[in-house]
């Protein structure tokens, strides 16, 4: 056995049957057990795993596996993202069924993903473009209709003309539709929405509970829901035969500015703004052009800065005889507010790049500490940050917020049109969710729409509405919209002609709910609310930091939906967040300029003169930047080449390895054949540990010898770090922790072929607590070490090593020794050995006695238990 080397083609896919046969993962939801809830975020099948899946999911099993040996009972599912509009651009290229294309990816991926050797319960995986899945979701549309959380009105939508479809802010690039290229049109459409807004104050408070999120996630959603408190104040318009209207009205956060006003500005959505456009040709053309840059927030901010001056005039409302012009601007949504602004340019980088581009007023009103006011002006760059206010009357020397309040304080006192000049208010960013999308591939909209009845739920009984499976895509547009017959049905209140609603869900919503589903993923309602409260909060999720606002600010608000609807008991459905790192690797260009694959290169040269050349033409291949795997740059590695190449153990291993788990990870061709060394040299520690046992098995076993008892320490210790890295989910420690575990037992296992029978017992259970250690990460090599060692059962079942306390306190140090502050030797001590002592041993040192060649040393100082420094 010694002379082999571990084979895990072999043996990885022989424990994945074992583990199959026992049902080791499958979970009883009456097990009386603690509970765990691990669960990373669900992947969409595209049809391959790649490697930041590898990643992802091994640091999820680690979890699992680790609070598995801990004795908890612990659910770790997997399912599929599997609505959404790749499926729908495949039917049209490949003339294939979105579903047939998607369960094809399902099972391949499903594949993938188990030959990972990852303790899923895979007898709860769930998709959510199955009718059993879609079915509940539609029953939750109609509670949350019922329950006064869903709401029907017209929205302005950016609308690709060439895929007929709605698209999200995020899918509108350049002004253009991501996929067609086409100039995005807003468009006012008749949309589905969620009610997320009635939740904004309570998704904003709730975030100071969730302490075991990363701080930059809840500081991206507070931002998201933008919560201000501001003022509501109505400007006076100056009699103008362009306008109807007497007084704009706008929101503004900062009231204490007003005396640095120089400009109104009006969204392109704004009514006034449509009036005005009626009959002004250019001012229709720039509203046009203004939405045609889509309405993504991020769109608007890096947008120039342009405006239109609509030849209206504003009183200003603190300098009697001056007014503002007003202008329609891009960067004013109407979503906010009131629709309309003031600009102040000195305090607002925004407006001041507005301002200098139409030559308009920059008026200081706050003024920097220790600035003179005499002479202090804003530049290039607007003046953000405190101060107390200046050049403002009546608010002069106050500080910002105290000026806010007296500035709202004099506006309610005034009045405009009969109303009060100014009313304090909060908002929010926060939009409600527009659900609906012209697409087919999407869970249908469980709603009838009848001329005589109106618009009404679909009866549960009638659930599931089911997409028809014959369509074509040999046209843009919905499907739905043009089936025959399928949109085509009785009202079930009246009997008469119908329609159904042809459009579909946002695929957010699958994903919004998925993890409770998982908690009763054959229940005939969308849960079991008794044990979806004894699961839930999911107790760590696991997903990248591209979903921090999006997907876990729907989750948070579909939870407490679901509360209201009386399907569970939770406000939060994640308790503890960790966003993983990107898997990263080089880019490699040909000198075409072509983009070639890793596994097409070869590097020729290592260090500083690295060259590459083409695997199969020889041709020099440039060595680029190192970026995020991606399959338009190539940059990409097969996880089925590395499985079968070098097994899943030490893919994982290197994942875990390699670098913090919330930083990127650069895949390196060294590093994972570091990974495999690595699990070789496990191998053979556990079959030399053996061949020691079987020459030792007729000795007398004695008591502890002083390395026995320094390698208890340190298997015990590292039981103990490994432990607490786990929980902390810093993996890359726990594998440092192994490491150094590794190399002692390496050491004293050749000690123990010398000298075995007081230093056998020692180094047999440091083997076996270091295979319990790696069982989380390499499970497969865990098991065959396991099984070779002669343990019973599966280390998958055996419960984790216990730490003796004892052997976790220090009684002696190593002091370094210095002479003349270089460091020249070591001491190894008993802890609060006095000072005396400690100069006799270091003076005893063969390096120290050599260096002094006879003198005596001019000084020694000891610091206790830290370190010597001798000084000649």
């Amino acid at each position: 056995m010694s002379g082999e080397r571990y084979n895990p083609r072999e043996m990885e896919p022989r424990w994945q049957k074992v583990w199959d046969e026992a049902k080791s993962f499958v979970v009883r939801d009456d097990d009386a057990r603690e509970k765990y809830y691990v669960l990373e975020m669900f992947p969409y099948p595209s049809g391959r795993i790649h490697m930041g899946h590898v990643r992802n999911y091994s640091m999820g099993d680690v979890v699992a596996r680790y609070h598995r040996a801990r004795g908890k009972n612990v659910l770790h599912p997997m399912g599929w993202d599997a609505f959404g509009m790749p499926a729908e651009n495949a039917a049209m290229e490949r003339k294939v069924h979105p579903g047939a294309w998607t369960r094809q990816n399902i099972s391949a991926m499903r594949d993938q993903l188990r030959s990972m050797g990852l303790s899923i319960d895979w007898t709860r995986e769930i998709a959510t473009c199955e009718p059993q899945y879609y079915q509940h979701q539609q029953a939750l549309f109609i509670d949350f209709l019922e329950a006064g959380l869903v709401t029907r009105k017209k929205s302005k939508v950016n609308w690709d003309p060439v895929d007929m479809t709605v698209l999200a802010n995020e899918q509108v690039i350049d002004g253009r539709g991501w996929r067609s290229g086409a100039l995005v049109e807003q468009r006012e459409l008749t949309q589905w929405f969620f009610k997320i807004s009635d939740f904004a104050e309570d998704l904003l408070a709730g975030l100071d509970t969730l302490t075991e999120w990363p701080e930059k996630v809840r500081v991206m959603q507070r931002n998201w829901i933008g919560k201000s408190e501001g003022l509501r104040l109505q400007f006076e318009v100056v009699p103008n035969e362009k306008a109807d209207a007497s007084s704009i009205e706008v929101f503004t956060t900062r009231p204490d500015t007003i005396f640095g006003a120089s400009f109104i500005a009006l969204s392109p959505d704004h009514p006034l703004t449509a009036q005005l456009a009626a009959n002004d040709p250019a001012l229709a053309e720039f509203v046009a052009e203004c939405r045609r840059q889509g309405t993504a927030t991020e769109a608007i901010e890096k947008a120039e800065k342009k405006g239109y001056f609509t030849r209206i005039h504003v009183k200003h409302p603190v300098k009697p005889d001056a007014t503002l012009p007003v202008y329609v601007a891009n960067f004013v949504l109407m979503e906010y507010g009131s629709g309309a602004i003031f600009g102040c340019p000195a305090h607002d980088q925004r407006d001041l790049d507005f301002a200098r581009k139409y030559d308009l007023p920059v008026i200081p009103v706050v003024l920097p500490p220790d600035a003179d006011p005499a002479s202090f002006v804003v530049g290039h760059e607007a003046y953000v940050d405190a101060g107390n206010i200046f050049n403002s009357e009546f608010l002069d020397g106050l500080s910002i917020d105290d000026a806010k309040k007296a500035a709202a304080a004099h506006f309610a006192a005034l009045t405009v049109d009969g109303k009060p000049q100014g009313k304090v208010e909060v908002n929010y960013r926060l939009r409600d969710w527009g659900i609906s999308r012209q697409r087919y591939w999407g869970a249908p909209i469980p709603i009838i729409h009848c001329e005589v009845c109106g618009t009404i739920p679909v009866p549960k009984k009638d659930l599931p509405v089911v997409l028809p499976e014959d369509v074509t895509f040999d046209q843009p547009g919905n499907p739905l919209d043009r089936h025959p017959t399928w949109k085509h049905v009785h009202c079930p209140q009246c009997g008469g002609a119908a329609r159904r609603e042809t459009d579909t869900m946002d695929t957010f919503v699958d994903s919004s709910w998925y993890f409770a589903r998982f908690t009763a993923p054959d229940a005939a309602t969308p849960t079991i609310p008794g044990v979806a409260n004894a699961w839930l909060p999911v107790d760590q999720y696991i997903g990248g930091v591209e979903h921090a606002i999006l997907h876990l600010l729907y989750s948070r608000f579909f939870t407490r939906a679901m509360k209201a609807t009386g399907h569970v008991g939770i406000d939060e459905p994640f308790k503890g967040l960790f966003t993983q790192g990107m898997v990263t690797h080089e880019t490699y260009k040909s000198p075409a300029g072509d983009w070639v694959a890793p596994a097409e290169v070869i590097i020729e040269t290592l260090g500083e003169d690295r060259k590459a050349l083409h695997l199969h033409s020889g041709e020099p291949i440039t060595i680029g930047s190192i970026e995020k795997m991606s399959k338009s740059k190539k940059n990409v590695v097969d996880p089925d080449e590395i499985v079968g190449s070098y097994g899943a153990d030490t893919a994982r291993w290197f994942m875990l390895s390699d670098s913090p788990p919330e930083r990127d990870v650069q895949w390196t061709e060294a590093g994972v054949e570091g990974a495999s060394r690595f699990q070789q040299r496990i191998w053979r520690l556990v079959t030399e540990t053996i061949e020691i046992t079987k020459q030792s098995a007729h000795s007398v076993r004695e008591l502890d010898d002083d390395e026995a008892k320094a390698l208890r320490k340190i298997a015990h210790r590292a039981v103990h770090n490994v432990s607490q890295d786990i929980e902390g989910l810093r993996f890359n420690r726990a594998v440092a922790q192994i490491y150094e575990l590794t190399n002692a037992l390496v050491r004293s296992s050749g000690i123990a072929a010398v000298a075995p029978s007081s230093r056998l017992s020692a180094l047999e259970d440091g083997v076996a607590r270091l295979i319990q250690l790696l069982a989380p990460m390499m499970p497969h090599l865990a098991e065959t070490c396991w099984e070779a060692l002669g343990k019973s059962g599966l280390v998958a079942d055996a419960p984790w090593p216990e730490v003796d306390p004892a052997l976790l306190v220090d009684d002696q140090v190593i002091m370094p020794v210095q002479i003349n502050g270089k460091r020249r030797a070591e001491i190894v001590v008993a802890k609060g050995t006095p000072s005396a002592e400690v100069e006799r041993l270091v003076l005893s040192l063969d390096e120290i006695v050599r260096m002094l060649d006879g003198n005596a040393p001019k000084k020694i100082v000891v610091v206790p238990d830290r370190i010597v420094n001798v000084v000649v």
